[in-house]
């Protein structure tokens, strides 16, 4: 299982002590505002069980987030394959993060060391993001990792009812792309 790491940040397993953490945030509605709902604690049991047998099968996948300095957990980070539903397909790049976290560059931090693992090790041609239409600032993350945004890609998930949270925007960025980027 790969661990990766940046100056301030532990992309790693889960850990049993994640558990409480991982679920007050779910339950957080301010964290969870661009979700159609906040998760019971049984909800995000099930999605650390999820993101760590998906990290223990394939070497990556959503990693857990702490902090180097202070071993704090923060959040997640990673990169899945794009869910079956939705009208695309490829690796998509993700973050959520602990409303403590915020504003200190944390997300965009682990979503670019997400984005080098992809790139590099797994060798991916583009990488995309997706988020609501009314995520403002997940979607400036997406432009300072350098991702770009096609209106032609957005959609309305079917899933979700009519209101704010229905309209989908999708952000890329190729491998090309990441490379210039990191050379400018």
């Amino acid at each position: 299982m790969s661990e990766l790491r940046t100056e301030r940040l532990l992309l790693r397993a889960w850990r049993h002590s994640d558990l409480a953490p991982w679920a007050a945030m779910n339950a957080d509605p301010e964290v969870r505002q661009h979700f159609p709902d906040v998760l019971t604690p049984e909800r995000s049991a099930a999605s650390v069980a999820r993101f760590q047998a998906d990290l223990d099968e394939r070497g990556w996948g959503w990693w857990a987030v702490e902090v180097r300095a202070t071993g704090e957990f923060i959040g997640f980070t990673g990169l899945d394959p794009v869910e079956e539903d939705l009208p695309f397909t490829g690796v998509e790049a993700g973050w959520r993060l602990t409303r403590s976290a915020w504003g200190q560059g944390y997300a965009t931090e682990a979503a670019e060391a997400a984005l080098d693992f992809g790139f590099t090790a797994l060798g991916l041609p583009e990488i995309l993001a997706v988020t609501t239409a009314t995520n403002l600032r997940s979607q400036a993350v997406m432009r300072r990792i350098g991702m770009a945004r096609d209106p032609a890609d957005d959609f309305d998930d079917p899933g979700v009812p009519d209101g704010p949270l229905r309209r989908i925007v999708v952000y890329r960025i190729s491998a090309g792309a990441q490379r210039a980027k990191k050379r400018a």
